[in-house]
């Protein structure tokens, strides 16, 4: 049965995804060392959209805006930001400067609007997070833009005036965000609300809200989607006629789906019986507790440096530390982790990549460029003690335990976080990519756990984690 609904999901959740495609032809090139990917339909001549992704985002992530843009008879661009996605060259400067790292990405920007072929109509910016900030600044300094689409938006040059001509996009679950979009709205008109357009002279803004989306879903919401079409038919005297495919939903189907087909097959390993002692509720708590406490009073005051990646370096450390203090404790409780497995390792490896592959083309950059291998590498010294204490204690655990026990772990990096807010910050956005590593992955190698022991899946999703999280956050070098 499972197996049944696990294909019926998957085959559903391709035609979706590969209908949004249909009819659109896809290219890449570069503007110098930027990797540029150009959205157009046969035949379509229309004004040209340049769509820029957030931090710690990449081309394929806006995708979600760029395909139906393209459909609609546009000429759509996407780009990867320095240090992010596919782009070798890393970010760099002040990130708290605006003639640092935000000048430099504005100059990338400007470089890429500069080696798009010449349009006779002013260019359309859209763009989510980070991006926002960026569009504005350049539109801002340039005479060639025309209207702004802005998801997620918070921008200090945002004003009663500026841009003229601008739509702004949150999810209904950002709620600072979303007052910041209403308060632009509100600058020229007060008693203007969500979804009401306002027009004063030359000026036109409107606030929509995507319902039941937060900071990433929404770049799938299906009535943001829409309404930036809508928007960018208003200011070019468009009209089209087109559907806004489900690919949020779409995607999601197709990764429960990967992780369903995952179980009957990960079923024919075979059994290995491993005994776990029963430890206590003292004994339980001691594994979570002092590992979450101890770790970032240790880890923070090193503050390794050495990795290309912002915060990246400290957070092999963090999960070193933990991972060791972990398996030291369980090995002492008496627990063994049970013969190795090359077979379940090589079955949860290639799984993941499967995974891997289908999400790089559909969600999200998942594949690393040749200067980020080593930084994997490094960040799997960490990742696999951790990876491996994790599946010891979740293989076996129930709902709540294993909800626990990775909660201690968020809890660990918080305090990281508040012991050096600062220089840690971005540690704040490796918690979704982590949430989503134990729905997807920690659910796989727990698959293999109850039937070969944790060995082998704790070293196989060891290397998954450092490679997820080498090819998510961005390149960096300091001033």
């Amino acid at each position: 049965m499972k197996l049944s609904i696990a294909l019926i999901m998957i085959v559903l959740s391709l035609f979706v995804l590969e209908a949004a495609r249909h009819d659109v032809r896809i290219d890449q090139f570069h503007v110098g060392t930027t990797p540029v990917t150009k959205y157009k339909a046969p035949d379509a001549e229309g004004p040209t959209v340049l769509v820029a992704h957030g931090f710690a985002g990449s081309q394929q992530m806006m995708q979600g805006y760029a395909l139906p843009l393209a459909r609609a008879g546009y000429q759509v661009y996407t780009f990867d930001f320095l240090g992010h996605g596919r782009h070798t060259e890393p970010m760099s400067g002040d990130v708290n400067a605006l003639d640092g790292t935000t000048r430099r990405l504005m100059d990338q920007t400007e470089a890429v609007l500069d080696g798009l072929p010449a349009s006779a109509e002013p260019v359309a910016l859209l763009g989510h997070s980070m991006a926002t900030d960026i569009l504005a600044r350049v539109a801002g300094e340039r005479d060639d833009i025309g209207p702004l689409v802005l998801i997620s938006a918070f921008s200090q040059v945002i004003d009663a005036t500026f841009p003229r001509d601008l739509l702004l996009i949150t999810g209904s679950w950002e709620p600072g965000l979303r007052g910041f979009a209403r308060d632009a709205v509100q600058m020229i008109d007060p008693a203007a609300t969500e979804g009401e357009t306002v027009i004063s002279g030359d000026l036109r803004r409107r606030a929509v809200v995507g319902p039941l989306s937060e900071h990433v879903s929404i770049l799938h919401n299906r009535t943001g989607r829409a309404e930036a079409v809508a928007w960018l038919d208003g200011y070019y005297a468009g009209q089209s006629d087109l559907r806004i495919l489900p690919t949020g939903t779409a995607i999601l189907g197709l990764l429960a789906g990967i992780v369903l087909l995952f179980q009957p097959i990960a079923a024919r390993l075979p059994q290995r019986v491993l005994v776990v002692p029963d430890m206590g509720w003292a004994r339980k708590a001691m594994l979570l507790g002092p590992p979450a406490l101890l770790t970032p009073l240790i880890a923070v005051p090193l503050t390794p440096e050495f990795l290309p990646v912002l915060v990246a370096d400290y957070l092999g450390l963090h999960l070193f530390i933990y991972g060791a203090m972990q398996l030291a404790m369980l090995w002492a409780f008496g627990v063994r982790f049970g013969s190795f497995n090359w077979l379940a390792v090589a079955l949860t490896l290639i799984w993941c990549a499967v995974f891997g592959v289908l999400l790089d083309r559909y969600a999200a950059n998942f594949w690393p460029t040749l200067d980020r291998v080593w930084i994997i590498a490094a960040l799997s010294l960490g990742a696999i003690p951790y990876m491996l204490a994790d599946t010891v204690l979740t293989a076996h655990a129930n709902l709540w335990r294993r909800l626990l026990i990775r909660t201690a772990f968020l809890v660990s990096l918080g305090i990281a976080v508040a012991l050096d807010f600062s220089g840690l910050f971005f540690l704040i956005m490796i918690a979704p990519v982590l949430v989503l590593f134990y729905l997807v992955f920690g659910t796989m190698g727990r698959q293999v756990a109850v039937k070969t022991g944790p060995a082998a899946p704790g070293v196989a999703l060891g290397l998954v984690l450092a490679w997820a999280l080498g090819v998510s956050f961005p390149l960096f070098v300091g001033i």
